[in-house]
């Protein structure tokens, strides 16, 4: 029989990491005590209050695959600001490129040639020939999805069961008993009935996704090419190419979204794989640390956005912002896609990605634990299911929330950062063998106690 969680032995654990994470965190306690006065639950935003812990540790430098905490302790980071640090905190180039940025101008409305190389280089990642930018992936998903709208005349988009595209409103959308679509739980404020806007489907459904296609009503799909921010779910064979063919047969828009998956290579799983989709959008990762995102497109997209669009409308279309393609995030762009995240950083960046996977598995089968390592590249995660999930909804119901505090506190306890919400690892151009081998160290020890 596979190993079990004795609760009682849990519930006494949990108490034992809670009370070390206290007495190890007086700084971080008092600061958060401090915050209480001018921020809402004492963080900059409420998310920040998830974190594992009686309080959030307070940040005093990162740099590489580390962060130091206001109590001076060191932690290996494998969530690097959930992607928006892949590339390392502070990468030298990237540094260097915004420090003599910041002294020639921040924005000015106006492009600089950075943009052009930019363009280029995300051109010549995943293959779309013509780029846009914003200030994060959200807002790159907002714009694509108005541009679908505009090109096809419909309202709808189709998204997938448990996606994450970013505060988006139209992809809080779940599926209801009955098979409807309905409003995530936590959707704050919904401005309209997730029906309205949305048609949601189980991922690797191919059937589900032609059906709502053949409705008519479908503007464009909007989707990762493997979910991750519900838990990884991989597509299975022949997936995405049925996403292309019914995307194409039905005149909708393919929309991927490759913020979290470039994990898997320079180009994501676009490049990678050889993807075609019509518009693609990307965030954090490509920008070192400083707000961005960007949308591709291809030229046949770009000369239908561009009928009855009058150039006098092109600035109140509802599409970018002010600060949208501006110098400093270029300049960070730029370098960290041309000199971090390189061909040879993603060699390693890999590498050690599978070694992490590699001893998960391991300390998995070692002790009979009923669990599951999914694996995406320079990304990692294990999962409460004895074998890989193939929709959102299955990643869902794998969950364990009380499970999943204990795993971050316990690796918090012992120098070990993982990303928020899941049982996620990154694995940053500066993350090393010994970073790596501290984790299937600490991970071995947390099942020697937890099954025991």
């Amino acid at each position: 029989m596979p190993g079990t969680i004795n609760k009682d032995n849990l519930t006494r654990l949990i108490a034992r990491e809670q009370e070390r994470f206290v007495q190890s965190h007086p700084a971080s306690a008092a600061l958060h005590e401090r915050a209480q006065n001018s921020l809402n639950r004492g963080v900059p935003m409420v998310w920040m209050a998830r974190w594992a812990g009686a309080f959030p540790l307070f940040v005093t430098s990162a740099q590489g695959s580390h962060f130091t905490d206001a109590d001076n302790r060191d932690y290996i980071d494998f969530c690097l600001g959930d992607t928006g640090a892949m590339s390392g905190h502070s990468p030298a180039p990237t540094v260097a490129a915004v420090s003599a940025q910041v002294a020639k101008g921040i924005t000015a409305m106006l492009p600089t040639e950075d943009s052009i190389i930019v363009g280029e280089e995300l051109a010549r990642r995943f293959g779309l020939p013509l780029w846009q930018f914003t200030l994060s992936a959200t807002d790159a998903n907002r714009n694509a999805i108005r541009h679908a709208r505009h090109i096809t005349g419909r309202a709808k988009i189709v998204v997938h069961d448990w996606c994450y595209h970013g505060t988006v409103d139209e992809t809080f959308a779940i599926l209801g008993a009955d098979g409807s679509t309905i409003s995530r739980p936590g959707n704050i404020g919904a401005p309209v009935p997730l029906d309205q806007t949305t048609i949601s489907v189980d991922f690797n459904d191919v059937a589900a996704l032609e059906k709502a296609l053949a409705t008519g009503e479908v503007a464009a799909v909007l989707m990762e090419p493997a979910l991750t921010n519900i838990g990884i779910v991989l597509p299975e064979p022949g997936y995405l190419q049925a996403c292309r063919e019914l995307t194409s047969k039905y005149a909708a828009v393919w929309i991927v979204d490759e913020t979290h998956t470039l994990s898997v290579g320079p180009g994501g799983w676009t490049g990678t794989y050889g993807l075609e989709p019509d518009m693609l959008t990307v965030g954090k990762p490509i920008g070192g640390g400083i707000p961005c995102g960007a949308f591709g497109m291809t030229h046949e997209i770009a000369d239908k956005i561009a009928v009855g669009v009058e150039k006098d409308d092109l600035d109140v279309g509802g599409i970018g912002g002010t600060l949208a393609g501006n110098a400093l995030s270029l300049a960070a762009m730029r370098a960290t896609l041309t000199e971090v995240l390189t061909e040879g950083a993603y060699k390693h960046m890999i590498e050690l990605g599978t070694a992490w996977a590699d001893g998960v598995d391991a300390a998995i089968a070692t002790h009979d634990a009923p669990w599951h390592c999914n694996r995406l590249g320079a990304r990692g995660e294990y999962m409460f299911s004895p074998h890989a999930v193939r929709t959102g909804a299955q990643a869902f119901a794998a969950g364990d929330h009380g499970l999943d505090e204990f795993l971050h506190l316990y690796a918090l306890n012992r120098g070990i950062l993982m990303t928020p919400f899941h049982n996620m690892a990154l694995i940053a151009p500066t993350t090393s063998a010994a970073d790596v081998d501290a984790h299937t160290a600490m991970f071995n020890e947390m099942l020697t106690e937890l099954f025991a």
